[in-house]
């Protein structure tokens, strides 16, 4: 065999559904494209893509001896609609992608594995890289003919819809380039118009400061009144953009038991997730994506879905939250009461038995719902 048959042989063999090569030379608009995202300052708080913005426009500054580069796609594709559980206002919808394991962990070890053996089977150097890594891995994607990048920003393909999971390995090795996919999105719009916080300034252009996937994940402080009633239930991730993608009529149900919804993590009921302290939050999430973000801004996003829940059989759980020792959870907790009480039962409300720092942050957010 060849040496790219051989490389799709290993690559099905550790379980990746997709491969594709291409040079390590990424098209004008790729950089030009994160220039812009960065001038208009829509990473938000994620400083790193700026502190590392030279590294992101080639991968011959992350490694000079790249010469070709594989890049693999896994299929995490969701049983069913994950917009479907919207409505389930008692329940918590997380991001289908963060339901079964965390995927940095399953993409870098098999990724790992799977260069070992090309190294035994051809020799040469390598490198792995999950998009933990400075790598604009979708444009190099769509060079390698896995997909393209849809309007909502993210890879499509014509086998897997929105749901696939990259990871690539830069080789040593001069392999052919694949012939690059080339854009279907036609007129559809749907991912742009699904947006719940029009987060989207244009096609493929997102401002990640109002996306809720970045306000439940990325965001550290307070979430603004703004986008919370957008954010419905969505207590970790959104998928609306992708779900809504016509391409999704080709998708498949995951393959990779790893990706795979927990049952704890399908529709978890608020009421639960409301009590965990900080034991129980690392216990539920163990080896989940969830777990990175921490106890305290997950319930604070838990809160926000209560708030909207509009059951006030709620209030007893954010009551005993409103002492805690988290400025996040204090002041969502009197965010959600104010949502749920009466305006008779909200104004008698009683705050002196919380410490004097709690009591001032609870101040400072009942007033600002107050004004």
């Amino acid at each position: 065999m060849d040496a790219k048959t051989t490389i799709r042989t290993l690559a099905a063999k550790h379980g990746f559904d997709a491969v594709g090569f291409t040079t390590p030379d990424l098209p004008e608009s790729a950089p030009k494209g994160l220039r812009n995202f960065l001038d208009h300052q829509h990473h938000g708080e994620m400083t790193w893509m700026e502190k590392k913005h030279d590294r992101r426009t080639s991968p011959k500054i992350i490694w000079p001896d790249v010469r070709s580069i594989i890049v693999l796609g896994q299929n995490y594709g969701p049983y069913a609609d994950p917009m479907q559980k919207l409505d389930q206002t008692n329940t918590g919808n997380i991001s289908c992608y963060a339901q079964g394991d965390d995927y940095h962990d399953v993409i870098k070890k098999k990724l790992k594995a799977l260069a070992r053996d090309l190294i035994a089977a051809l020799g040469g150097d390598v490198k792995v890289f999950v998009d933990t890594a400075p790598v604009m891995e979708k444009p190099l994607a769509e060079q390698a003919g896995l997909g393209w990048q849809g309007k909502h920003t993210c890879l499509v393909s014509r086998e897997f819809g929105s749901w696939l999971f990259l990871g690539e390995i830069f080789t040593t090795h001069s392999l052919a380039p694949d012939e690059p996919e080339t854009d279907h999105c036609g007129t559809c719009t749907n991912c742009l118009d699904i947006c719940p916080t029009q987060a989207f300034t244009g096609p493929r252009e997102l401002d990640a400061r109002k996306c809720i996937s970045y306000l439940t994940i990325e965001h550290k402080g307070h979430i603004d009144l703004q986008y919370r009633k957008a954010m419905g239930n969505r207590i970790y991730g959104c998928d609306d953009c992708l779900a809504v993608c016509p391409w999704n009529k080709f998708a498949q149900v995951a393959q990779q038991s790893a990706y795979h919804a927990r049952d704890s993590l399908v529709s978890p009921p608020l009421d639960h997730l409301v009590t965990l302290d900080d034991r129980a939050f690392r216990d539920l999430f163990s080896q989940s994506p969830i777990k990175r973000i921490g106890r305290d801004r997950f319930i604070r996003n838990v809160l926000i879905a209560i708030g909207n829940s509009k059951d006030a059989s709620h209030i007893s759980h954010i009551t005993d939250l409103l002492g805690d020792t988290s400025p996040l959870v204090r002041a969502m907790a009197v965010w959600a009461l104010g949502e749920l009480a009466s305006a008779q039962e909200y104004s008698t409300m009683k705050i002196h038995y919380m410490p004097r720092e709690a009591a001032a942050d609870v101040a400072g957010e009942w007033n600002r719902k107050a004004g």
